[in-house]
């Protein structure tokens, strides 16, 4: 039978990129491969602050989705784009210098570009994901006849420039990860009249998983909180890192041993305290998750979320989550699923972890509750059979000629 082609565009993509919308792109071009031929196309880079090309330009295969990498025109220059960003979001400015902005934020890859243009008769559907750079902001518009969005929005200054609002009435769908997600965008965008749904991604779990093995890898023996993702700013570690050695203070020297583990590139400067542990990028998923199962209580500080892949991967591990409430996802997420707590300052960080840390049973029945609401909502099985009706209904297969 014929498959459909597919093409996923996505900023950066490859197995050693960390961040939670490659890794959903990723994981759905995979799982796509099910209902239709699936390729990538993509830039050459793996650093999101410089888009230094870092991979080779041309075609490639990985789990069995082919990849097209491109040439980013220019190398950025970070801390001139941090200033620039500073500049846009601070001082009056034009709708040309917003999407002079978005093209200096880039990726810019004026090959990739030429390819997703010249690729239009070739695919039956293109599918943008995240909405905030370059490649999805150019190149969406060049085949908005078959353009399939999933922003991963969420509530940021970013999302309110006038210059993005056209690229959420142009495609022919917009795909979201939650109903917070399209709350937001339907408030901001008033785009209701482009069909839309939430679908979410499935999770990926490893076999053969062991916490034990994981803490006795790195001589974990006391209960730990655990981040997983980029240690930025951007991800509100700083204030994780004030809200934790606040707590370690305050409980006193008697108090049970509790550690930080931090897993993921870090891109800050963390404090040198014998309680905060990184680890750095672990490049198995296995490490992953035996990390997560091993943890005591997960905490993703950042107020800026459209999804966090994370967070469910605890839940599938059974590890309760302990949240930022300034984070509309995150903290709708914790209340749909009762998997977790949510906080919205140090009192309320402190007091919840408090709780968890002195109650195994509730962190054992929130862990539960949490599973049980990512198999409901975010199984593959859910998740692809949205796509299919969204590629059946907007780019249906032709018919095959009647048999004599």
């Amino acid at each position: 039978m014929t498959k459909r082609k597919i093409a996923i565009v996505i900023q950066r993509y490859g197995a050693e990129v960390n961040g939670g919308a490659e890794m959903l792109a990723r994981w759905l071009a995979e799982r796509l491969l099910h209902l239709a031929d699936v390729h990538v196309l993509t830039t050459c880079a793996i650093d999101y602050r410089t888009w230094e090309d870092a991979y080779p330009p041309g075609e490639s295969e990985l789990n069995g989705v082919r990849l097209h990498r491109f040439p980013v025109d220019a190398v950025r220059d970070w801390r001139r784009a941090q200033r620039q960003t500073g500049r846009l979001l601070q001082q009056p400015h034009s709708l040309f210098d917003e999407i002079a902005w978005v093209k200096e934020q880039g990726p810019y890859s004026t090959p990739l570009l030429d390819s997703i243009r010249s690729a239009h008769a070739r695919y039956d559907a293109f599918i943008f994901v995240t909405y905030l750079y370059a490649p999805t902001f150019f190149g969406l518009p060049l085949v908005s006849d078959k353009a399939i969005l999933v922003p991963n929005a969420h509530d940021e200054p970013f999302l309110y420039l006038p210059a993005f609002r056209p690229l959420f009435h142009l495609p022919r769908a917009i795909i979201y990860n939650t109903e917070p997600e399209r709350l937001l965008v339907s408030r901001v965008m008033g785009n209701d009249a482009v069909p839309q749904i939430e679908a979410g991604v499935g999770i990926n779990v490893p076999d053969q998983l062991s916490a034990a093995r994981f803490r006795a890898q790195y001589g974990l023996a006391d209960d730990f909180l655990l981040y997983v993702g980029r240690v930025d700013q951007a991800k509100n570690v700083p204030e994780l890192l004030d809200y934790f050695l606040r707590f370690r203070a305050a409980q006193g020297a008697d108090a049970p041993p509790l550690k930080l583990v931090f897993i993921g590139r870090a891109h800050l400067d963390l404090p040198d305290h014998p309680d905060i542990i990184p680890l750095g990028f672990l490049e198995s998923e296995a490490d992953k998750f035996d990390a997560i199962q091993a943890a005591s209580v997960l905490v993703m500080p950042s107020i800026y979320e459209s999804l966090s892949l994370v967070s469910m991967e605890a839940w599938l591990m059974e590890t309760p989550v302990l949240v930022n409430g300034r984070s509309a996802v995150l903290k709708h997420q914790c209340r749909q699923s009762n998997g977790g707590l949510y906080y919205h300052s140090y009192d309320e960080f402190a007091g919840a972890l408090r709780i968890l840390l002195a109650d195994p049973e509730l962190r054992a029945r929130l862990g539960r509750q949490g599973r049980r609401f990512v198999n409901q909502r975010y199984n593959w099985e859910v998740v692809l059979a949205k796509y299919q009706a969204v590629f059946e209904t907007l780019f249906p297969m032709p018919a095959r000629p009647a048999r004599d």
